[in-house]
């Protein structure tokens, strides 16, 4: 295998065998805790622009399945760091290679044998920016100043599933099995672009709102919240799940901030307020809410460092969680979050 290097802004400069397509990137560099679902989350949009150091040593040992269990149609992480990339994939499910998957959609990948060491640096100093270099040095590039929401979304309205209630699902970055959820509910989905006025088309007939999960800065979503805002003052139901749990307290007065290297893994620890019951929730994100909007409670608290994890209108059903509730892969223990919304409607 060739060699690059992967160099961390004001961090450690380490050389690496590369795989995957052999030209440089540059992004922001985030650590995932995840041990398995390695195919959903390079296809989360919210990965969009970052370069992935996967804690969990072993990559590319079940290989790459079809299309149908990605959580989109392409790959959204810009670069990505292993301990081990194992070649030779074995699951009855796998396509090809995870090598060649990168490949077809030009991404590279090293082999970085200490991860453990990139994590406890990121940990400690927070998310930063870094390139992988192998053809060519390059700039660094932070990914949070663009609005990666546009770059990711689709630019077409789109109706699925058969039923009597109808959710408008506005766009940021969707994970498909948010749609898929919605679906097996026996609910149409009709998606929109994350800056569609749904107020100014008169075809547009729907019972609830639904705000993705997306990549990026929140606050620059200013069309979606000042679509969420108008949606809020029509009581209109409404349910957000990540980027679109923050879009919603931003839309309902409360604010947001980045935190200090974010939330991506399958076993954070979410209490439910007023309860003694603490789910175990798939999460990723860079931001988080901060102050809590007013007519709205906290509805979930995570364990680990005590930020906001969910908010509930006092009298109104609208509704959002920061966790995955559709999470592939799993845990799948707060699934029921679309159930209750549902039956709020």
């Amino acid at each position: 295998m060739a060699l690059g290097k992967f160099i961390i802004k004001n961090g450690p400069q380490l050389e690496g065998a590369v795989f995957g397509y052999k030209h440089s990137i540059a992004g922001e560099v985030v650590f995932a805790t995840g041990m398995t679902g390695y195919p959903q989350a390079f296809t989360d949009p919210s990965f969009s622009g970052q370069i992935l150091v996967m804690t969990y040593p072993l990559v590319g040992n079940y290989g790459v399945p079809l299309r149908e269990l990605w959580e989109s149609d392409r790959l959204h992480i810009a670069g990505l760091i292993v301990s081990d990339y194992i070649p030779t994939p074995s699951h009855f499910e796998s396509k090809y290679t995870l090598d060649n998957w990168l490949k077809s959609q030009k991404i590279p990948g090293l082999v970085i044998k200490d991860t453990r060491m990139l994590t406890q640096f990121l940990r400690s100093n927070g998310s930063s920016l870094g390139k992988i270099i192998i053809d060519k040095d390059i700039p660094y590039y932070d990914p949070n100043q663009d609005n990666l929401m546009a770059k990711v979304c689709k630019t077409s309205i789109k109706t699925s599933g058969e039923g009597k209630k109808t959710v408008v699902l506005i766009d940021c970055g969707a994970k498909d099995n948010i749609k898929r959820c919605f679906i097996k509910r026996g609910v149409r989905v009709t998606e929109v672009p994350w800056d569609y006025d749904i107020f100014n088309d008169n075809k547009l007939k729907f019972d609830a709102l639904f705000i993705s999960n997306g990549p990026g800065d929140p606050t620059m979503a200013k069309q979606t919240i000042t679509t969420v805002k108008k949606a809020i003052d029509k009581k209109i139901p409404i349910l957000g799940i990540c980027l679109g749990h923050q879009i919603l307290a931003l839309a309902a007065g409360g604010d947001t901030y980045k935190l200090k290297y974010g939330h991506r893994s399958q076993n954070q620890p979410c209490l439910q307020e007023g309860t003694k019951r603490c789910f175990i929730t798939t999460q990723n994100h860079g931001f988080a809410v901060g102050k809590i909007p007013n007519d709205f409670t906290s509805w979930f608290t995570n364990i680990n460092d005590n930020t906001n994890e969910g908010i509930i209108h006092k009298s109104l059903p609208i509704m959002s969680v920061q966790f995955h509730p559709e999470a592939t892969p799993g845990p799948v223990d707060t699934e029921w979050i679309f159930d209750y919304f549902l039956s709020k409607i």
